[in-house]
């Protein structure tokens, strides 16, 4: 044999047995054509405790750098309410800021990416220029949950334009009781329209197949304009006592099953990714800590796969003075069932066998089943395709039709005879007055732009009701017209000309008083950035086609009061809601 053909030999056994040590060392987890199930059980073989923690731990943007990403194989990044990385920050200025933290969990020892998530609860709501939806309670009047899935499609997009792959969103609270500062995030007091309205989860994720295992989270492979959704919040948050934000739901089991828990039945039917547990209580026990129902309930007897997260702060407010015995609340809150939160204090509790380690390894494969499902281990790095998406005309017309499908016609005329709605639109004189008309702030309520909301027109491009809120700041004991919405009213309806009311608020609120006043009434909820389509209704573009997603009490003396109490007197009844043609024959679908 020559010596130039046994050179060319031993290149190619040198070359054929480099490639056979590169195939072997390379790891299991990082090959797209191997099984999620296989994939996760490789990496999990290579993780450290550190590491395993470190992905149970989600951080504020303002607490994560780069170089924390890395060191700590930090699991999530979240913005909180109103947290952005500029003013007016645009999508490349979101991509940048996402694209930084994940440069440094992918420089990690094991690669793994991190998952951003955000509050999108009507839209992508933290975002400038982004499309702001009705909220909850006007999409349930809408009825219509076909609606609500496109919602939910373009709400992904806008998320993905700016980089985010996981909402916090849908809400799914039934809130029975108006006096809860968050009712407004609540679709119904029933929860047959709750449950209907969930088909905004397979328009965030994209449409589980036949023939998936129920409880397994699923969304579209390989398609990056869909999000994982976060069902929350788990659960009974929208039934406590007088409807205190926070607090404690009184109820049998029997209760809590037929109201509270169909909604999270049929989100992790339809692939959910991830459930939020409530601040609340159940019957005094802390949700946080209740293990029987994460644990039993949902892990369970439902099934779910995907992964539970703590409210901000949750863990903290087990005990009745926030953090002040966090290593117990750290310990109550995993053993329930929570698989992410900060947590600093786990690592000691599992080497001291406090906490079992297959609790641990538990939290963190199903935190890496949602991410492999994201396909952030291929794509880890968000860029600018969807950029165009956020705030387009596209959605901007479906977010129209939500306000016009929304709107509930409470009395129209004095009379059957002398209807005033629709209005001519070649009237001569036409007087536009109030607090809202021309405040999208207003219009668009809370978790817009801030936590709390803003006042004004400059932050997303007659007409009476509430200022913006969220949360506990929203709580109200009177729900009364702020003012100067009644002297309004007065001035506005106590003459001679014709007077039409539309009410912006986000729960039903004192209106008895004013009912005679007035010649029309009409509940508009919190319309969003596109309150034109309160315009093409009121003038006859389309027809009146909205129902009261709630009771409208007469006074708070008779809260709570819903559908089927044996008290049950209302000013408007559930369901209620007038119709009118429109006057161009267009008919909504």
């Amino acid at each position: 044999m020559s010596r130039v053909l046994m050179l060319q030999l031993l290149g190619m056994l040198w070359l054929f047995s480099w490639m056979v040590v590169t195939e072997a060392d390379s790891p299991i987890y990082k090959d797209p054509k191997q099984p999620v199930a296989v994939r996760i059980k490789d990496l999990m073989s290579r993780m450290k405790l550190e590491e395993k923690i470190g992905q149970m731990a989600q951080l504020d943007r303002l607490s994560a750098t780069p170089e924390i990403m890395r060191t700590y194989s930090i699991g999530s990044v979240l913005s909180g309410g109103g947290s952005t990385p500029l003013p007016d920050a645009t999508a490349k200025d979101w991509i940048d800021m996402i694209n930084g933290f994940q440069k440094g969990s992918v420089s990690s020892r094991l690669g793994i990416p991190m998952i951003y998530g955000i509050d999108a609860v009507h839209g992508h709501n933290n975002v400038y220029n982004a499309t702001i939806f009705p909220h909850n309670v006007g999409l349930g009047a809408t009825r219509d949950p076909d609606l609500v899935k496109r919602i939910g499609a373009a709400t992904a997009l806008e998320a993905r334009a700016t980089g985010i792959p996981y909402v916090f969103a849908p809400c799914i609270a039934v809130c029975r009781d108006p006096r809860w500062g968050r009712c407004y995030e609540s679709y119904s007091e029933d929860p047959k329209v709750v449950r209907e309205m969930t088909e905004i989860i397979p328009g965030l994720q994209g449409d589980i197949p036949s023939n998936s295992r129920r409880g397994v989270p699923y969304v579209i492979p390989n398609r990056r304009n869909k999000v994982a959704a976060c069902a929350k919040h788990f659960v009974g948050d929208g039934g406590t006592t007088k409807g205190a934000n926070e607090n404690n739901t009184v109820i049998d089991r029997h209760g809590l099953l037929s109201i509270h828990m169909p909604a999270y039945v049929d989100s992790v039917i339809k692939g959910v990714s991830t459930v939020m547990v409530s601040y609340s209580s159940w019957n005094g026990e802390r949700m946080h800590a209740n293990r029987e129902l994460i644990m039993g309930f949902l892990k369970g007897t439902l099934k779910f796969k995907g992964f539970v997260i703590s409210d901000w702060q949750g863990i903290d407010k087990l005990t009745s003075t926030p953090h002040a015995n966090y290593t117990y609340s750290v310990q109550a809150g995993i053993l329930a069932g929570i698989d992410m939160e900060f947590i600093d204090d786990l690592t000691l509790l599992v080497k001291k066998n406090v906490i079992p380690m297959d609790r641990i390894d538990d939290a963190v494969e199903r935190i890496l089943l949602v991410k492999f499902n994201l396909g952030l281990f291929e794509n880890p790095m968000a860029d600018l395709s969807f950029a165009n998406e956020l705030g387009s005309q596209g959605h901007r017309d479906l977010a129209r039709e939500a306000v016009r499908k929304s709107l509930v016609l409470l009395k129209n005329g004095k009379n059957e005879t002398e209807q005033l709605l629709p209005l001519p639109k070649k009237a001569s004189k036409i007087l536009v007055a109030g607090t809202h008309a021309d405040n999208l702030g207003y219009q668009c309520g809370g978790w817009t732009i801030n936590w709390q909301g803003f006042s004004g027109n400059n932050d997303t491009r007659v007409v009476v009701g509430e200022p913006p809120y969220a949360e506990t700041a929203g709580d109200s004991s009177d729900l009364t017209m702020k003012f100067p919405g009644p002297s309004i009213i007065s001035n506005v309806c106590g003459g001679s000309v014709k007077c039409v009311v539309v009410v912006i608020s986000g729960r039903p609120i004192v209106l008895e008083p004013y009912v005679n006043a007035v010649d029309a009434l009409v509940a508009a909820w919190l319309p969003g950035s596109e309150g034109q389509g309160v315009a093409d209704v009121l003038f006859g573009d389309f027809g009146f086609i909205g129902k009261l997603p709630r009771t409208w009490f007469k006074s708070v003396d008779q809260l709570p009061m819903n559908l089927g109490d044996a008290h049950y007197d209302p000013l408007f009844p559930f369901d209620f809601g007038l119709k009118t043609g429109a006057s161009n024959g267009s008919v909504e679908r």
